[in-house]
């Protein structure tokens, strides 16, 4: 059985909220102080249209941030039903996480609004079955131990800061230096204890206490 079609008004309504939600992304992303208005005048939406959907500016961050939470958790789960080579099944989680640049969102809102109880569930849930991945790769001896996941959020917030050129370009850099970091985070071989402490997961949540 297909799902029926939606009628004419309920495939607009759709079509406003893809465009809302893209030009969001693009808009807060390279500045979070812009107004709700910019965003309308990217989506080529009527204000109007946009607020019968989101109500205020932070009603459409959490929804960006809830957004990205879910596709951070649903790469998370296919990396855990992986089968195979126990490597790629990690190395393939990092480069979905790069693709899906989730980490642009933390780097650029974290701490701009106040997060909902649901938002704080998702994040939770995504949290837990990355860490998940986390350990099995450590457990199964294709990821360094003194590696936390906390160490990877990082990385994944440094190579979010890549950007040069257009979308394709950005891309390609973002996955040359995973590139080089995933060497640096497989064993075998060996590798000298890493400087320093790894992040408190304190030190992350704190961001997103607004100032």
């Amino acid at each position: 059985m297909t799902a029926a079609p939606m009628s004419g008004r309920k495939a607009q309504a759709a079509r406003n909220d893809e465009l809302i939600l893209r030009a969001a992304r693009t808009v807060f992303t390279a500045d979070p102080g812009a107004p709700i208005a910019a965003v309308a005048e990217r989506a080529g939406v009527g204000i109007s249209a946009l607020y019968r959907r989101y109500p205020s500016k932070e009603a459409l961050l959490r929804k960006l941030c809830g957004d990205g939470l879910k596709q951070y958790a649903a790469i998370a789960e296919k990396a855990l039903d992986a089968a195979g080579d126990p490597w790629e099944a990690f190395a393939g989680f990092l480069r979905e996480i790069v693709d899906a640049d989730i980490h642009s969102l933390t780097i650029r809102l974290a701490g701009t609004f106040q997060p909902t109880e649901e938002l704080t569930q998702d994040a939770v849930r995504a949290g837990r079955l990355g860490a998940e991945v986390h350990r099995r790769a450590v457990e199964q001896g294709v990821l360094r131990p003194d590696v936390t996941m906390a160490d990877v959020a990082l990385l994944f917030e440094q190579l979010a800061s890549i950007k040069l050129g257009d979308e394709e370009r950005t891309a390609e850099l973002r996955h040359r230096y995973l590139a080089l970091l995933a060497d640096s985070l497989r064993t075998p071989p060996a590798h000298r204890p890493l400087p320093g402490p790894p992040p408190e997961d304190e030190e992350l949540r704190s961001r997103w206490t607004p100032a």
